[in-house]
């Protein structure tokens, strides 16, 4: 199959998984994820109609982003050296691996003023060495001390499940995230919305959907591996 039939047979199971949970498709956002494929299958995902590119290694990520980047929405989805942060500013709108001061303070002195960089906290839900990320209980207070970055921007929280041949083994994993994001969100904090879910890929989003993701990241189900 080609990426845009894979693209549209996807779209049609977002929209039935939506349809059980009567949640509006459009609420859904596909990053396609490339760290396993070419600069031309890259440009074959945007030809196809995704807007939404994420990318796990800095290497990668600035390569695609020179060919590509007049096309697409960049996101940064890896766990990020501070040393690097230079390299990606000024071309990726969104980080979903924050999860630590030293980055934020990094990525912070490296916006231009008035620039504004689009983050996820990274939550290590599951509690899996092997993973990246906050524990649940340090989320919120790792959120406040962000108050005096001017261009951190949180809007949503991120998690990678793990992975289980059954899915449905990765709800509680999912519902916990969205726990933790209503309870930052009802902290009101103006630079903290804290609107948006970034959870799931090629072998659980449906699941993710149904507990409320917004951002779903495809690699192997979507573009495939190279």
């Amino acid at each position: 199959m080609s990426v845009k039939e894979k693209l549209i047979s996807i779209q049609k199971e977002i929209e039935v998984v939506c349809n059980r949970v009567k949640r509006n498709p459009a609420s859904i956002q596909i990053v396609a994820v490339t760290k396993y494929v070419s600069v031309e299958t890259t440009e074959k995902a945007l030809n196809a109609g995704l807007i939404h590119i994420g990318e796990n290694r800095v290497e990668g990520a600035v390569q695609k982003w020179e060919a590509l980047h007049e096309s697409g929405i960049w996101h940064f989805i890896g766990s990020m050296q501070t040393r690097k942060v230079k390299q990606i500013i000024g071309k990726y709108e969104y980080l979903h691996s924050l999860d630590r001061l030293s980055l934020a303070k990094e990525v912070d002195k490296r916006l231009e003023e008035g620039q504004v960089m689009k983050c996820f906290v990274q939550v290590n839900v599951s509690g899996e060495e092997s993973k990246s990320g906050l524990a649940p209980e340090e989320v919120i207070p790792f959120i406040k001390e962000l108050s005096t970055f001017q261009g951190i921007q949180v809007i949503g929280l991120m998690t990678m499940a793990p992975f289980f041949d059954d899915a449905e083994l990765t709800r509680p994993i999912f519902r916990r995230l969205k726990e933790i994001k209503d309870s930052v969100m009802a902290l009101q904090l103006p630079y903290a919305p804290c609107t948006e879910l970034s959870m799931g890929m090629s072998n659980d989003y449906r699941v993710a959907i149904e507990e409320g993701a917004t951002f779903i990241r495809l690699g192997s189900a979507l573009v495939g591996r190279e």
